[in-house]
């Protein structure tokens, strides 16, 4: 590739590092360590690589040697893993000392792991971001060979959330009247809206969130694994979001596809479920209590954001309350989140992680019948598991102490969950 051409888009990239507004995020890295950056498309990845750019800038660091190419730059079509070279040469030309090499969405070249690999192995510090989980797979991590430390960034959690809206949420400001009635008013927006960093600029951040999604979809995922009946996967999508907080087998969609005209087969539906997981659209989560070789047979899905949820929903309340939960949950716990649900012994509790004790049922309000449902469930789960040790009842609103049959739950508004104080 031309080098003069790869200098205009380094500088230029330069740039909009200068002018970028970076909110500090929840992420420290390591300034000896190279990364290999993932999450889902507009989650903050390459903001995240404009702070650790300016902060080089700051320390001293010539702008010469921050080497930063987005490969979504349309100037790059065409580029491949023999121009790769040319970066190091445009570098080279650029400053005689060692560069820092920023490289966005590097995923779109193929190969792209030699050259990552051959950077480390000469002491180059390099960052690494991309929006699909294929870049952590096997091969990939064999070819890298733990040369790259790994992230994962998502969208604001709501306690950067509130940093972003410049509201506290720390010591007094969780339990004074007035800054709780603002968290509270945040909470609203936020478990509606979802976190992505930018839609907080937009005024409609629905469209936002809408051409995120159109992104991911048709670029991410029907783009990258040529996916030929794109309106199936549109319609899959939906009969997804229409079953957070329910457990669905790939027989369940396949037939519901089925059953309104798409006649794709039960394991194109297992592969487009694959991509979006890929993508880091949906996140999966197994029954504890069920067999080993029954576990992936009927996950409970969710949205990595919940303003991506809210795009489909009609009945919106209590399936954004917990699709919240369940991707605060998922982001501390990983894969050791699970459901537990058991007709032997009658629970179905909606999060459970066994390793910490954990049990947690989300409900928009325990009024009337539903008190005796959710604390009944959460009460025959903690008698066939002596090792639980935390019992919660998540609410919209709604804040007490339970004390049934010896057994302890407390319940407590989503957003007190979300900031620490019962996570």
């Amino acid at each position: 590739m031309n080098r003069e051409a790869l200098k205009r888009i380094i500088f230029d990239q330069h740039e909009v590092i200068r002018n970028a507004q970076v909110v500090p995020r929840r992420y420290s890295l390591d300034p000896q360590a190279n990364y290999v950056i993932t999450g889902l498309r507009r989650a903050g990845k390459s903001t995240l690589l404009y702070g650790v750019a300016q902060g080089l800038v700051e320390s001293g660091v010539a702008w010469e040697r921050i080497i930063y190419v987005n490969f979504e730059d349309e100037r790059l079509v065409g580029f491949t893993s023999d121009d790769f070279q040319d970066i190091l040469l445009a570098q080279s030309e650029l400053s005689d000392e060692r560069g820092y090499y920023f490289f966005d969405e590097i995923q779109i070249v193929a190969n792209w792991e030699k050259f990552a690999r051959r950077l480390a192995d000469a002491g180059e510090r390099v960052y690494i971001t991309g929006s699909s989980a294929t870049m952590l797979g096997r091969q990939v991590s064999s070819t890298l060979g733990g040369r790259y430390f790994t992230l994962h960034v998502t969208p604001y959690r709501f306690d950067e959330y509130l940093d972003a809206r410049g509201q506290a949420h720390e010591g007094g400001a969780l339990y004074a009247t007035r800054d709780v009635g603002r968290i509270s008013r945040h909470f609203d927006v936020f478990y509606q809206q979802g976190g992505f960093p930018e839609s907080l600029h937009y005024a409609s951040a629905r469209e936002y969130v809408e051409n995120v999604y159109q992104k991911v979809l048709l670029g991410d995922i029907a783009a990258r694994y040529n996916v030929r009946n794109v309106d199936a996967l549109r319609v899959l999508m939906k009969k997804v979001a229409e079953t957070v907080r329910t457990d669905v087998s790939f027989s369940t969609l396949h037939n519901a596809l089925k059953g309104i005209g798409y006649g794709i087969s039960k394991d194109t539906v297992i592969s487009y479920v694959g991509y979006a997981r890929e993508a880091y659209l949906l996140f999966g989560i197994t029954n504890a209590t069920a067999k080993f070789v029954e576990r992936e047979g009927s996950p409970k899905y969710y949205f990595s954001d919940n303003g991506l949820l809210n795009l489909f929903l009609f009945d919106r309340e209590t399936a954004l309350l917990e699709n919240e939960i369940a991707v605060a949950l998922y982001d501390r716990f990983g894969e050791g989140l699970h459901y537990a649900k058991s007709s032997r012994t009658g629970v179905d509790v909606d999060f459970y992680v066994p390793e910490a004790g954990l049990a947690v049922q989300v409900a928009y309000s325990i009024a009337g019948e539903a008190r005796e449902r959710e604390v009944g469930n959460l009460i025959r789960l903690a008698r066939a598991d002596d090792a639980i040790k935390r019992l919660v009842i998540v609410t919209k609103e709604e804040e007490e102490v339970l004390e049934q049959d010896g057994v302890r739950v407390e319940v407590v508004p989503a957003w007190r969950f979300l900031l620490g104080e019962h996570a």
